[in-house]
């Protein structure tokens, strides 16, 4: 009986121990969650190496699925797991602490615990910045100056945009659209553009969500640095134009901007040409076109028949426009006694008596000529003119220098509304002033000229001057002296203007 007992001692000792196993089990949940809160790691992050403006794309396999940023040398990589390209970065470089770039999570790799800790929370806004109402309401009126990570000052609003290569002509335009008040405010509320249903390409709709990130960047005053870098905003115009509109190559402005407006449009109203998008609430106007047909003879008999027919009888058109377009006088022809082409000077009024409702002018075809005159019935609040330099032909592309003289605010528009009395009543407001004014310098052609933009800040009262990551103050008089390409003009409907 002693040997049996002795035999049944080991085994009753034994399970003591595993009821002690048993109960270590339930002690790890708590050293993950005191892991969480105070994880050793966070010591290692550097901020000044984190850069969210480019595409969320894996630096080994370029996948774009769970993906995650290494705060300790800025790079991305994909997975958390033992076999994941982020695992091996860990283990090769001891880099610990990843974000999760789709759910805005911290994680401390290879020991795959969810880091958290409130000292967190600025590169978690500079990742993904937000906006709410009560912050827009106020962004107008601050003129308050942010600090970057090395120092340097910017105002939220005004940062250079990184020319990637040849995009200094898509930079400019979205500088210019930010400053747009209405545009900038919806696509500053994340909600506005991310849960509306795509009603036509995703392509397109991937555009806005694009804009709206760019936008938010470029505001957001919290930033570790005083530049923003447009990179996934022009993949998406690459992906969108069908490689129309490229990094590499230098495009047209106003061609890009014809383009941008109605895919903006369309990714927001769809193709109907009935329905309403902020993009036609903002820049969309109408003007009644006045054309009629020239007969194509010189037999005077013959002409009046022909003026009595139906297709040469005047007819009328209504037609919606997001932009007008000026067009500039002949450039002379000889050089004055100094051997220098003379620059000649015209007043931006004597140009927009284009669409005066009186003024004719002669637009040739393949197969007919007609004239045509303009009369606006109505004023977007905010109006885009696009001052025609460029004239193109069988050879080459000239540009047409002469200077515009503009002035910088009550830009008076009645003069050159329909004389209809409803159309009158309905505009108490046609004052406008100067927002932006975007600049063509150099030669025409791709990859000659380059493009500025200058720039009103509501909330600062000052005007400056950006081209590319170069920002500088601007004096309004100097605005008047460079070859304005195209001007963003808004409704003052202030009670002083009613």
């Amino acid at each position: 009986m002693d040997e049996k007992l002795k035999r049944k001692r080991p085994l009753v000792d034994f399970s003591d121990d595993d009821e002690e196993e048993d109960e270590r089990p339930s002690k790890k949940p708590v050293v993950k969650a005191d892991m969480a809160r105070s994880c050793p790691y966070l010591d290692t992050i550097n901020r000044h190496v984190l850069d969210f403006d480019f595409e969320k794309l894996c630096s080994v396999s370029l996948s774009h699925l769970n993906v995650y940023a290494c705060l300790i040398c800025g790079k991305y990589f994909q997975g958390r797991g033992k076999n994941s390209h982020a695992y091996t970065h860990s283990v090769q470089m001891d880099h610990h602490v990843f974000l999760n770039l789709a759910s805005l999570e911290f994680f401390c790799i290879p020991d795959n615990y969810q880091v958290i800790d409130p000292s967190l929370e600025d590169i978690k806004f500079v990742s993904r910045p937000t906006f709410d109402k009560d912050t827009l309401v106020h962004l107008d009126s601050s003129a308050k100056v942010s600090r970057a990570l090395d120092g340097t000052t910017y105002q939220p609003g005004i940062q250079g945009l990184n020319n990637i290569k040849n995009n200094d002509y898509m930079n400019v335009l979205f500088h210019a659209f930010a400053h747009v008040v209405p545009l900038r405010n919806h696509y500053l509320c994340e909600g506005n553009h991310t849960q509306v249903k795509p009603k036509s390409a995703d392509q397109l709709f991937m555009l806005g969500q694009r804009l709206g990130e760019l936008f938010r960047k470029l505001w957001n005053p919290q930033n570790f640095k005083s530049h923003v870098s447009p990179h996934e905003m022009c993949q998406a115009v690459v992906l969108a134009s069908k490689k129309k509109f490229q990094i590499t190559a230098q495009g047209e402005t106003v061609e890009f901007m014809t383009w941008l407006l109605h895919s903006l449009h369309q990714g927001l109203a769809g193709k109907s040409k009935e329905a309403s998008s902020i993009i036609s609430d903002t820049f969309q106007g109408c003007m009644n076109v006045h054309s009629r047909k020239l007969p194509m003879t010189d037999n005077p008999e013959q002409l009046r028949k022909m003026l009595a027919e139906e297709e040469y009888k005047t007819t009328t058109q209504r037609v919606p426009f997001f932009f007008l377009t000026l067009d500039l006088p002949a450039p002379p022809l000889f050089k004055d006694e100094f051997d220098a082409n003379f620059i000649p000077q015209i007043p931006l009024l004597d140009l927009l008596g284009k669409f005066d409702g009186t003024q004719e002018k002669e637009y040739k075809s393949y197969k007919d000529i007609r004239m045509k005159r303009f009369e606006i019935t109505k004023l977007p609040p905010y109006l885009i003119l696009v001052i025609k330099r460029f004239t193109k032909n069988n050879f080459f592309v000239e540009k047409n220098h002469t200077v515009v003289n503009f002035p910088i605010g009550d830009l008076d528009m009645a003069e050159f509304l329909s004389s209809d009395p409803a159309v009158q009543d309905s505009h108490p407001h046609t004052k406008y002033n100067l927002c932006a004014n975007i600049v063509h310098d150099g030669d025409p052609g791709a990859g000659k000229g380059t493009y500025r933009v200058q720039l009103h800040h509501r909330g600062a009262k000052q005007w400056f001057e950006l081209q590319d990551l170069h920002v500088t103050n601007l004096l309004p008089q100097m605005i008047t002296l460079a070859e304005a390409y195209i001007q963003i003009w808004e409704l003052d409907t202030s009670e002083e203007q009613s």
